[in-house]
């Protein structure tokens, strides 16, 4: 897929989930803040409960850029966690090594933190990582590595160029942008988490199957 087609289709997604996936996506909400398609204007009929639970579902899926079986995995395992299961299923999905560089700053979208990962230019405690569900904990250092540090993506990272675009920096992780390093001092709490979604509405869907 092309990088334009994979743009329109993200800010087709976002139209429909009604949040925005990406910067481009937030810039054409803006201008049209409806859902896609030719009825997208005329309000929604009355949605079942199945359809919200559903959207809210797949509103978070999409925020983390992740398979359906990967969100019901984390699901199960949030389920087993001490305390409540949304909280926990937003908190574990907030330690994949993408979603923290990410909100480190040294990717402007989800997408392009997890080709960074794949393409092997991130390190945690000086190990090479290319697993983008690899689940960081605390403590651990994320940074990039020496010799991928010069190209462009980094480079304009380093610089700030994504932090106009990005929620600001949350306080479970520490980021020394210039050195392109992050460290996650704690565990995330669910009310600090950049995440759009009703989390109590997820934990229904997946009870409900």
């Amino acid at each position: 897929m092309s990088t334009k087609s994979r743009t329109r289709s993200k800010t087709r997604l976002s139209r429909s989930l009604g949040i925005a996936l990406t910067p481009k996506a937030a810039k054409y909400l803006e201008k049209r803040p409806y859902g896609p398609g030719e009825h997208g204007r005329t309000r929604r009929k009355q949605d079942s409960d199945y359809a919200v639970r559903l959207r809210e579902k797949q509103r978070l899926r999409a925020q983390y850029g992740i398979r359906e079986a990967q969100l019901r995995n984390v699901f199960q395992e949030a389920r087993r966690t001490e305390g409540m299961t949304g909280e926990n299923l937003v908190e574990l999905l907030e330690m994949r090594l993408d979603a923290l560089v990410l909100r480190a700053g040294f990717a402007r979208t989800t997408a392009q933190a997890r080709q960074m990962v794949v393409h092997r230019h991130i390190l945690v405690d000086g190990q090479l990582v290319d697993r983008p569900s690899f689940r960081v904990k605390p403590g651990q250092l994320i940074h990039v590595k020496p010799k991928s540090e010069g190209m462009e993506p980094f480079q304009v990272a380093a610089a700030g160029g994504h932090v106009d675009v990005l929620p600001k920096t949350p306080g479970y992780l520490e980021v020394e942008l210039d050195k392109l390093q992050a460290r996650l001092v704690r565990r995330p709490k669910r009310a600090e988490v950049p995440v759009t979604c009703e989390v109590q509405l997820v934990v229904e869907y997946y009870a409900a199957r």
